[in-house]
């Protein structure tokens, strides 16, 4: 069965399968060493080229709050965190990504992430201080899709501040969502990840069985981490939570008021795929943050894999709005363990905005409607 079968087609459009039905032509080795039992994106290693200006957009714009701060590297967490931080700015030569970075459930998976890449040939460091501070004993590796992940387990505590409602603000982001990382081969992708442990929750196809995007969990929402593809490795988003679409309305309201609009690379609106309410930001550095809300739970084990068609203009977003150019060819370098950054593959398999035009022209609201392209107004 696959997976656009009309046995398979919800009444929103879309279809759904008890698992993804993504192959990929050249897999990734399965290791026999245990992969480590991660629990949930935990925090970003950020390299930024101005601090202070880094610093004003997370902090003073954002409401991001400051765990520790020297003059090379800023700590920050959001507002339900409880240890150390959530994303570090650290100051450097070339705006990049120096790890994704994922808590364990115990010490011992450690020595389960060492032997799980030593096994396939992966550049593996671990430092029992850890790489950056509040975080204790941690593994880092350039793993076989050229990203720099990092695994750990102890972390220094701190306050968590949901009760300090006179430190918030209107447009309050509570927690860390999730990563988005761009790769060439999005199969080859999903498959060495699920050997990590994560769970395929939603992707977008074509009929052809071309596969331009996943999204996989560990945590049970609709993901930890996504795979868009693209010239890679390289980091799409990190995303950040608020509680409600009117908190990102508010950055919205909050970003006009301070001239800062150019910051708004796209939305807000509501996607199709995982049912979010989003809006998209640059930092200074060109670096893409989403605010992001509203998604749902995918814990249980039988949890129904969502798949879109490419063509389907709603996928990226419900209410059919085209997606800006830059979105799908603007990325973020990766830096390996050394600091330099990760050459770039092209991908070579079809990409979504030429399949699309900007994700509404060409594509349909009500699949078998003769009338394709535009809507009325937009342009690519």
């Amino acid at each position: 069965m696959t997976a656009f079968s009309e046995e398979n087609r919800t009444s929103a459009g879309f279809y759904v399968t008890e698992e993804a039905p993504i192959q990929p032509a050249n897999p990734i080795k399965t290791p026999e060493a245990p992969a480590p039992d991660i629990l949930r994106c935990a925090y970003m290693d950020l390299v930024v080229t101005d601090l202070a200006a880094s610093r004003h957009f997370y902090v003073d714009v954002l409401g991001l709050h400051v765990t520790e701060e020297d003059d090379e590297a800023i700590y920050l967490r959001s507002t339900e965190e409880f240890i150390h931080h959530n994303l570090v700015l650290r100051k450097g030569p070339v705006a990049a990504v120096a790890a994704f970075s994922y808590r364990v459930r115990s010490a011992e998976d450690l020595d389960k992430a060492v032997a799980f890449y030593e096994e396939l040939g992966c550049r593996v460091e671990r430092r029992p201080e850890g790489f950056t501070k509040g975080i204790g004993d941690s593994v880092r590796v350039e793993d076989p899709l050229g990203f720099p992940y990092e695994f750990f387990y102890a972390a220094d505590h701190v306050e968590r501040l949901s009760w300090r409602y006179d430190l918030q603000i209107p447009g309050e982001l509570v927690r860390l969502d999730h990563f988005n990382q761009v790769t060439p081969d999005v199969p080859r992708a999903v498959r060495h990840y699920q050997d990590l442990g994560f769970r395929v929750t939603e992707d977008i196809q074509d009929k052809e069985g071309t596969v331009y995007a996943a999204w996989m969990r560990r945590k049970p929402t609709v993901h930890d981490t996504a795979a868009t593809g693209g010239d890679g490795p390289r980091m799409h988003h990190i995303a950040f939570a608020t509680h409600e679409k009117h908190n990102i309305l508010a950055i919205c309201d909050k970003l006009g008021a301070l001239r800062m609009s150019d910051a708004i690379e796209r939305g807000p609106g509501r996607h199709g795929v995982s049912n979010a309410f989003y809006l998209y930001l640059r930092d200074p550095d060109g670096h893409r943050v989403e605010i992001y809300t509203q998604d749902y739970y995918t814990g249980d084990p039988d949890n129904p894999v969502v798949t879109w068609d490419v063509h389907d203009n709603q996928r990226r977003d419900w209410w059919g709005n085209p997606v800006v150019p830059s979105w799908y060819t603007d990325a973020s370098l990766v830096l390996d363990l050394d600091g330099n950054p990760q050459e770039v593959v092209a991908r070579t398999d079809a990409s979504e905005m030429a399949q699309t035009i900007g994700a509404d022209g060409f594509s349909y609201t009500r699949e078998g409607d003769e009338a394709k392209g535009y809507k009325l107004g937009n342009q690519v």
